[in-house]
């Protein structure tokens, strides 16, 4: 592996920089990249380094595709694939240095009727020994390991389900402790009616429970105090009205916890919780005029280490010191970039860190604090490796009703005046876009376009009060403010208003036909991938899970009249072409979203592209998926709306 010494530049073209100072960031047009390049899987996935620091399970991109591996960070052996079978991998983690448990799942049909199956898998990495826990009397839901012991053995606890009946006792979770490598268990908690979340502290003991009602309207929290209390609850909320208090992280002294809620102003910030008296204490951080994200645990885990926070772009607060201090050593060695802890060993003194910025891709690095050593394990994406690419800023502005909207801005180096568009929504509704690195908006610049991501009305982040401003405004306030971003970038002279498309998914998707649909005199095309058309077909849809009654009430609040708002129902409405994708293999947006759709359009006379993608996902998880993307997106807006 190649060494970082005395300084890492992220503005230089070669993944390893040595000491001397970085060239200037160049302003100056490039040539466009081939499509291929930014439709790269990530060539490492959320790595996890192991408890004596000497290894790393991540995912890793190979043929197209992301495996799970471990990896020996002296660079002495080969990677090591994991291979569980056809089955998705959904999260990983060390046990000790020998074990680590991974989350799979898969659809299976069960009486007829689909099921998503979720196990947790033990390996032994010594001997590649793999055990699916709780194997025979699993039944639906079983990957919620909630414990994982520190005493350096390979016991774990783990909540599931023995009954995918909900009359029956067994399918609310009981939870276990399983030592992985004897094969031993021991019940701990025995099944609650309606609690499906148990939370455990570091010591192994369950201290919590989060239950619902079966239409998920009503909530409730359990809680004791010790292994030999009883459980009782201790909070009781209604869906809508209030919010149950859940603390965030345990701490050492066992009458005291971390929560976070709202300070006076809406935004959510940290705070001391007295768990005698259920009353919320000191406040001990917060970011102004933003929302902070979770907590990170110590070493020990019991103790606060930090907060991530997400302003214009997301970043740890470190209130350790010794954490705080790694930060700014490594720090001190990157110039250009910013560095995230995202893993350590058992005694803090080895880290992953990744290396990124919104406009390069970045690299993942090992950092030995015993000798502030840098050392390279992978760049992000191996042709862009830590080029710059495409500015990315923060821009601010007022919405019709003069509501402020912040939005992302991604401009193609080098040009400047009067570009094309790229109005980009992000999906959830309740996301938010940042500065960060996105292959879409990358590529786009890349092909000449100025693309603007709003984070309008709805969107996390900035506050309840911003958040609740979208509740019944889907398709209506919310596309507004995507409709003021074209106006805002007119007057600055940076976009031409005659020149805009709008390209987005899930969420995303749906603002985009909701476009072509209401407002087509504003956009030349619209591309939607995996988005929703049809929010009463959504509705049904979700009858069919458990908390229904909350889901469904929820959906239908999100405008006066869900038909309305669905695009679906106004084909003939159309006034500009689209395309619509998605892949058959989505489970949070079902594809006949899509399918419906295209028919309506097709059968109104309308232009309208319609691409399936037979493997696809939500996620974009497949290669192949990403490269006939981004294909078929830039055929379609060069036609359109050419740069």
């Amino acid at each position: 592996m190649s060494r970082f010494f005395l300084s890492v530049a992220l503005l230089a073209l070669a993944p390893v920089a040595s000491a001397q100072a970085p060239a200037a960031t160049s302003t100056a047009a490039r040539p466009p990249m081939a499509l291929e390049v930014f439709a790269e899987l990530p060539q490492v996935e959320d790595p996890r380094m192991s408890p004596d620091g000497k290894r790393i399970v991540a995912k890793l991109a190979r043929d197209g595709q992301m495996f799970l591996a471990v990896i020996a960070i002296d660079g002495a052996t080969a990677p090591s694939y994991i291979h569980p079978g056809e089955v998705d991998l959904n999260w990983w983690r060390w046990v000790n240095d020998d074990w680590i448990v991974v989350g799979i799942g898969r659809e299976q049909k069960v009486d007829g009727d689909t099921f998503y199956i979720s196990r947790a898998l033990g390996i032994q990495l010594s001997t590649g020994k793999m055990t699916v826990l709780a194997e025979r009397d699993a039944a639906q839901r079983a990957d919620d390991v909630i414990w994982v012991a520190r005493d350096g053995s390979a016991r774990v606890m783990l909540a599931y389900q023995t009954s995918i009946f909900i009359n029956q006792p067994g399918f609310w979770p009981k939870v276990e402790e399983i030592d992985l490598a004897t094969g031993k268990r021991r019940l701990v908690q025995g099944p609650r009616e309606g609690v499906f979340d148990w939370y455990a502290d570091r010591d192994g003991v369950v201290r919590m429970g989060v239950g619902s009602s079966l239409d998920g309207r009503s909530s409730r929290l359990l809680y004791r105090e010790s292994a030999d209390a009883p459980v009782r609850t201790v909070d009781r909320a209604k869906r809508g009205k209030d919010r149950l208090t859940i603390p965030s992280l345990f701490l050492r002294d066992k009458n005291k916890a971390l929560v976070i809620e709202d300070d006076e102003a809406g935004f959510s910030a940290l705070y001391e919780y007295d768990l005698a008296t259920l009353q919320r204490g000191k406040q001990l951080f917060a970011t102004p005029g933003y929302d902070i994200g979770g907590v990170i645990a110590d070493s020990s885990g019991d103790g606060f280490a930090g907060v991530h926070t997400e302003q214009n772009r997301p970043s740890i607060h470190w209130s350790d010191p010794q954490m705080a201090a790694m930060h700014g050593a490594i720090a001190g060695q990157v110039r250009g970039g910013q560095i995230t802890i995202t893993s350590l060993s058992r005694d803090g003194q080895s880290a992953v860190i990744n290396v990124s910025g919104p406009d390069t891709p970045g690299a993942w690095m090992v950092y030995r604090n015993a000798t502030r050593e840098l050392t390279a394990l992978a760049l992000d994406n191996k042709t862009i490796g830590l080029k710059r690419m495409h500015p990315v800023t923060t821009i601010r502005y007022k919405a019709r009703d003069g509501v402020e909207i912040a939005a992302v801005l991604t401009l193609p180096r080098g040009k400047s005046g009067k570009l094309p568009l790229i109005v980009m929504p992000h999906g959830g509704p309740r996301a938010r876009d940042s500065e960060v690195w996105d292959w879409w908006a990358q590529f786009l610049a890349d092909r000449g376009y100025a693309v603007v991501q709003p984070n309008y009305r709805g969107s996390t982040g900035y506050g309840t009060k911003f958040m609740e401003m979208g509740e019944g405004q889907w398709g209506l306030a919310m596309q507004d403010d995507l409709d003021d971003a074209i106006k805002a970038l007119a007057d600055q002279g940076i976009a031409d208003a005659k020149r805009v498309c709008m390209v987005g998914a899930s969420y995303g998707g749906y603002a985009a036909l909701r476009a072509a649909q209401r407002d087509g005199d504003k956009y030349r095309c619209a591309v939607s991938y995996a988005g929703v058309s049809d929010l009463n077909r959504m509705v049904r849809h979700q009858s069919n899970f458990l908390y229904a009654g909350a889901r469904g009430d929820w959906l239908r609040e999100q405008a006066p009249d869900l038909k309305d708002i669905s695009p679906v129902n106004f084909a003939g409405a159309f006034g500009i072409p689209v395309l619509l994708m998605h892949g058959e293999k989505d489970r949070v947006v079902p594809i006949v979203q899509s399918k419906v759709m295209a028919q309506k359009l097709k059968s109104a006379g309308k232009d309208v592209t319609y691409i399936v993608q037979p493997l696809g996902d939500h996620h974009f998880t497949r290669q192949e998926d990403r490269v006939e993307f981004l294909k078929a997106m830039e055929a379609f807006l060069a036609k359109h709306n050419p740069a």
